[in-house]
């Protein structure tokens, strides 16, 4: 059976799924962290996730790295998280491109906003350049990810539009929203600047006429000074939830109508999925990963992050859609499964057997058409 080595530095939710799919598909799965988690992800109610049927294994330091890539077979497969800032993984792509084995990155958006941003640009050019000889293919994570890797000189041939492929859901519920309650927009995420909380508040309270509630998961350093601004601009109409874990969200998720991703930048913005997946539709900034699978899902939509009134007409769209129906809900929840660890192993599979000439370009499973495509 093939081998395939993730490199991360944690177990992440976001790629866990994907792993053990992949497991389950034939594949002998070994993934290899620093540690469980960081400790800023589990303040963020992050829990360690399922890593049932792979080989976990720690790298605390290079010579525990050393010596795993040395026991790896020359025909494994790894796959490494980024080019930059990932602890171990470097040196752990030092080590594999030593023995000649096939390396393939995963690379999130990249914000490249202001004058860091140029820098950036330039960064990622010399890194393409200096890993090009030694990487099998980059997995594109987010909106036009493989056109910027293009742009800063990764042959297309190399280049796949990937994502945060998330695990499966089993029974989500996709029944009918009674009337009962009044529309509920949901805000999911830290209460950091980066999220822009504020900016939504502000878009929803400039609809007139519009009585949707917000509901709002989180928590953070702001939390006071957004608690009062958002009770000023939308009295009564706010649904404070705090700090909730990854099944206490997607639990919320069926319970509400539309969810609505501000960020300043979010490298994919896995609450995303989350949401298409349980069946609601989505509103996001251009600046997050996941405007892809949004644009995608034909509901929701994606604006301009520094447009607000670009973000009230689509606030504005979806409350006058109204609540969902069953059927509405299910058919997005069905085609959702896109999204899917199951979908994204298969996708996966599928690059790798192109790479090897056994196989035509495979479509990223959650586009619909080739004009959807990455350049």
């Amino acid at each position: 059976m093939r081998e395939i080595w993730f490199w991360q530095r944690i177990v992440s939710p976001h790629m866990a799924g994907l792993a053990r799919a992949l497991a389950r598909s034939g594949f002998v799965v070994t993934y290899v962290v620093e540690r469980d988690l960081s400790e800023s992800r589990k303040s963020q109610g992050w829990v360690v996730p399922s890593v049932e049927g792979l080989n976990l294994v720690y790298a605390r330091d290079m010579h525990g790295v050393a010596a795993i890539v040395r026991a790896t077979s020359l025909d494994s497969i790894h796959l490494c998280q980024g080019l930059r800032g990932n602890g171990i993984v470097s040196y752990a792509q030092t080590c594999l491109a030593k023995r000649g084995l096939r390396q393939w990155v995963l690379i999130e958006s990249v914000d490249d906003d202001g004058w860091r941003g140029i820098l950036k640009r330039l960064t990622y050019s010399i890194l393409i350049r200096r890993h090009r000889s030694r990487t099998a293919g980059l997995l594109a994570i987010g909106d036009r990810t493989s056109a910027w890797l293009f742009e800063r000189g990764a042959p297309k041939a190399m280049l796949f539009p990937f994502a945060y492929f998330l695990e499966d859901r089993r029974s989500a519920k996709t029944g009918f929203v009674g009337t009962e309650r009044p529309f509920q927009f949901i805000f999911v995420g830290q209460f950091i600047h980066l999220k822009r909380l504020p900016f939504l508040v502000d878009a929803l309270a400039a609809l007139p006429g519009c009585s949707a509630e917000l509901v709002v998961v989180g928590s953070g350093p702001l939390e006071e000074e957004w608690r009062s601004f958002a009770e000023r601009r939308l009295p009564g109409r706010l649904r404070w939830r705090g700090k909730m874990s990854s099944a206490e969200v997607l639990r919320i998720l069926e319970e509400v109508d539309c969810l609505v991703l501000p960020s300043r930048y979010d490298g994919w913005g896995a609450v995303v999925s989350e949401a298409l997946m349980s069946g609601i539709p989505a509103i996001c900034s251009d600046k997050c990963g996941s405007a892809t699978a949004v644009k995608a899902s034909g509901v929701g939509g994606v604006f301009r992050y520094d447009d607000m009134a670009e973000l009230s007409h689509l606030l504005s769209e979806a409350f006058a859609a109204g609540k969902a129906t069953a059927v509405s809900r299910r058919a997005l929840a069905r085609w959702a499964t896109s999204l899917g660890a199951n979908a994204g192993a298969h996708y996966l599979s599928d690059i790798f057997n192109h790479m090897e000439g056994a196989g035509d370009r495979p479509r990223p499973p959650w586009v619909r058409s080739v004009s959807e495509e990455f350049i």
